[in-house]
């Protein structure tokens, strides 16, 4: 168990650097297969530079060829990906195609989550990625349970078009495609993500209503997709749960 544990945060340390490499050169409109390298003076980072959390440590947060400030965000990322994929390795370890799906999901949802929060767009190519992926892992790892991946992302999608059609400025087309993305990875747990990212969204709308103003609040745009996200990696830790209550309460 030790040893999966650590295998997990190794695995999400890695995955939290490239994530966030991805998420970077996207907004700022740079080669997605460009050689790891200084956002200030773009020279290539040496191997040793390349360790997740250790090198930006070791560094002191700063560039060794040009010594302006590594940003911050790379350790932090790093490491709360470390985190969620030891999280989700405890919560789906016991079912391996689970925690195949929900370690991918989080590949997906982290970057896709730091766009929309500085673009306000959730890119197509990602999120067709993403949906790909789904498919072809659940296919390959539980067959059997993938009609009902594929219903959940149906209902999942159909849901958030709705709210899209009667509220077009409160919801866009790439979160209905990241609700149906959802769908494809966590099955019938999708509706336990949903509702945990309605209710964040409700709470964040509130406390900017609170603090503007009613009329002013209205008019702030807020980026959905990081509420999915992190109604995606709460559903991971706590959606059989929720549902199983839930269902169970009928």
């Amino acid at each position: 168990m030790l040893l999966g544990l650590l295998a997990a945060a190794i695995g999400g340390l890695i995955a939290g650097s490239l994530v966030d490499t991805l998420a970077w050169r996207w907004v700022a409109g740079r080669p997605l297969a460009a050689r790891f390298c200084c956002e200030d003076c773009a020279n290539a980072l040496e191997r040793r530079d390349l360790v997740p959390v250790v090198s930006w440590l070791r560094l002191h947060g700063r560039c060794r060829h040009c010594e302006q400030p590594i940003a911050r965000r790379h350790p932090l990322i790093e490491g709360l990906c470390a985190a969620i994929f030891v999280a989700v390795a405890i919560a789906r370890g016991d079912d391996g195609a689970e925690l195949a799906l929900g370690l991918a999901l989080v590949c997906f949802l982290v970057p896709l989550a730091l766009i929309d929060l500085r673009t306000r767009l959730l890119p197509n190519r990602i999120v067709a990625a993403a949906a790909m992926t789904a498919i072809v892992l659940g296919v390959l790892l539980d067959a059997s349970g993938e009609p009902e991946r594929l219903i959940a992302a149906l209902a999942a999608g159909g849901f958030l078009l709705l709210t899209a059609v009667a509220v077009p400025r409160g919801m866009g087309m790439g979160d209905v495609k990241l609700a149906a993305v959802l769908g494809l990875f966590l099955g019938r747990d999708v509706a336990a993500a949903l509702a945990f990212a309605l209710v964040a969204g409700v709470v964040v709308g509130v406390v900017i209503m609170r603090r503007k103003g009613i009329a002013e609040g209205r008019k702030e745009a807020i980026a959905f997709g990081p509420f999915l996200a992190l109604g995606g990696v709460l559903a991971l830790l706590f959606g059989d749960g929720l549902v199983d209550a839930y269902v169970s309460s009928f």
